[in-house]
């Protein structure tokens, strides 16, 4: 017998001529955090916190273009670059690192030291960035019967028969209407709390005795670690090796990576250990 899931209402809130999303305030939001953050720990190691800010704005960009650059080859759509929706982590994970360490290396500062706080702040703003893909109703999970699933008829794209077939490939049982609005894994708020889990560990490891830039490593670990595993529960059309999605396989690229930068830098001593 089906329950009654909880039924999502995208947030938005006009302001004259603009939209502001959820989307938009969690991103805006997230990018703050992380800036706090890295400033914080810049000035508790002993070091000038000034060209966080500068840094920071660069990754912004970076992130932006990146995630929409991404979305479009992934649909195939050049003119997917003037949508306003559609923007993956991934890209913007790829294009705010490669700004973010264009930016540092502007400023003249070290990499390694920028590496190393810059895990922190990434797995907070991520954290809270993922709250607005809740808000707006994307990237959500597999249909899910139970009450603490999550049915989204707003959602990018709503959460119904139809589009769990043809969009995601996902069969649906016989005798359920395609209109039908369908209860889902709500992987969104998951990724948040992961995000914030990431975060503790990061935060706790923070005093670490290994070279400047280890940390970033565990960043890569857990961050693969974390989804590799929710790609298991959401509702997505590119499996294609082993069953596994394209997400999954950069995952594991990134679980290799950590691994071998945090091994690269486990045993240098180039300083003395960090304050707790």
């Amino acid at each position: 017998m089906g329950v009654t899931p909880v039924v999502h209402q995208p947030f938005s809130y006009g302001l004259g001529p603009l939209e502001i999303t959820g989307f938009g305030l969690a991103v805006l939001l997230g990018f703050v955090i992380g800036q706090i953050i890295g400033k914080r720990e810049l000035i508790r190691r002993g070091f000038d916190p000034e060209p966080v800010g500068d840094i920071v704005f660069a990754a912004v960009i970076g992130f932006l273009i990146g995630a929409k650059v991404y979305y479009a080859i992934l649909v195939g759509d050049p003119s997917a670059l003037l949508s306003r929706g559609g923007f993956v982590f991934w890209g913007g994970l790829t294009g705010g690192v490669l700004a973010g360490l264009w930016m540092t290396h502007r400023r003249g500062m070290p990499l390694m030291r920028i590496c190393d706080v810059g895990g922190i702040g990434i797995a907070a703003g991520y954290a809270v960035g993922r709250t607005g893909c809740f808000a707006v109703g994307d990237d959500y999970g597999r249909p899910w019967n139970s009450p603490f699933a999550v049915a989204f008829p707003n959602g990018a794209p709503p959460s119904t028969a139809a589009n769990m077939q043809a969009e995601f490939g996902i069969a649906v049982p016989d005798g359920i209407s395609p209109d039908a609005v369908l209860g889902v894994y709500p992987t969104q708020l998951y990724e948040t709390a992961l995000g914030f889990f990431m975060f503790a560990i990061l935060w706790r490891l923070r005093g670490h005795k290994h070279a400047e830039g280890w940390l970033f490593g565990v960043y890569l670990v857990l961050a693969g670690l974390e989804r590799f595993a929710i790609e298991f529960l959401r509702a997505k059309d590119d499996r294609f090796f082993a069953g596994l999605t394209l997400a999954q396989v950069i995952a594991l690229g990134m679980l290799a990576g950590g691994s071998v930068w945090m091994w690269a830098r486990r045993g240098e001593y180039a300083r003395e250990p960090l304050p707790q």
